[in-house]
């Protein structure tokens, strides 16, 4: 059955501080947030990209959802929090969640208001139960319409996200929900005596990292969100720029993706592992 989503919406950061986050981000990305808004126990920034947003969110207020998101910090700090993916028709998509037994909520209407500009934007979404996406929160949502894009403030931005990383320790049930079950393409799967099994699932014109890794005693039935390589068209200026504003970022090396170079970014992310990606050639 064809996949009723369409891309990758957005991905969604906790963070305890949404201002230090966000002059954060606007460094790592070359961008200004593009949206701000606060209500539901949480403040929210957000950079739109080419393909994607990025979503920061810290607690705000005394709340039970604001308390909610405060745990989760105190438990597993700053990270990825949550994978929202795009879908033309959301009652369709309800209907395919359903039918592959992943208990979607009901579908919600929902609305934010920038706070800079106060335009509003309207949206309808759902979410899988966590526990049948092996512990990974899944948000599916159908926008009204477009978000305004992030404006570039620097040289060497980065362009938008190439990938979103998964780390899983059971690759077949893994592959059954990104595939089987959500019904995005496997593109790779390859296994290596060293960095373990990767596989790519298409999602728009991004990529689904699902990788496993040889950790001993890792959890079985819990995948984690673990990373994102974000697009850039000249890496080695995003480097030199970066590293002028004091960021700790690898050499430039050759991917493992052939034809791509890639460096690490090693702080200035609010903990999640980053890559910068630039294309050198064909896929």
């Amino acid at each position: 059955m064809a996949s009723v989503i369409t891309g990758l919406d957005h991905v969604v950061v906790l963070v305890g501080d949404i201002k230090a986050a966000s002059a954060t981000y606007e460094t790592l990305l070359a961008r200004a947030p593009a949206w701000q808004n606060s209500g539901d126990g949480a403040d929210r920034v957000l950079f739109t990209l080419e393909n994607m947003t990025l979503e920061l969110m810290a607690p705000s207020g005394f709340s039970v959802a604001a308390d909610r998101i405060r745990n989760v910090i105190k438990l597993w700090g700053e990270g990825l929090a949550s994978l929202c993916f795009r879908v033309g028709d959301i009652a369709r998509a309800h209907r395919r969640l359903d039918r592959v037994a992943l208990k979607p909520d009901p579908v919600a209407e929902m609305e934010s208001r920038d706070a800079v500009s106060g335009a509003v934007l309207h949206w309808k979404r759902t979410r899988a139960t966590t526990e049948l996406t092996r512990g990974v929160r899944m948000f599916f949502l159908e926008l009204a319409g477009e978000r305004p894009p992030s404006a570039v403030t620097a040289a060497a931005p980065i362009l938008g996200l190439d990938h979103v990383v998964v780390s899983t320790q059971d690759p077949e049930r893994a592959a059954a929900l990104y595939g089987a079950r959500l019904g995005l393409d496997m593109a790779l799967d390859r296994s290596h005596q060293d960095w373990g099994q990767l596989m790519f699932f298409r999602c728009g014109d991004l990529i689904v990292e699902v990788v496993k890794r040889p950790v001993a005693g890792a959890d079985q039935g819990h995948d984690k969100l673990w990373g994102l390589s974000w697009r850039v068209a000249d890496i080695e200026a995003t480097r030199a720029r970066l590293a002028t504003a004091g960021i700790d970022v690898s050499e430039v090396r050759t991917g493992r993706k052939p034809g791509t170079r890639v460096m690490s970014v090693r702080d200035g992310t609010c903990g999640i592992h980053t890559l910068l990606l630039e294309r050198t050639g064909r896929d």
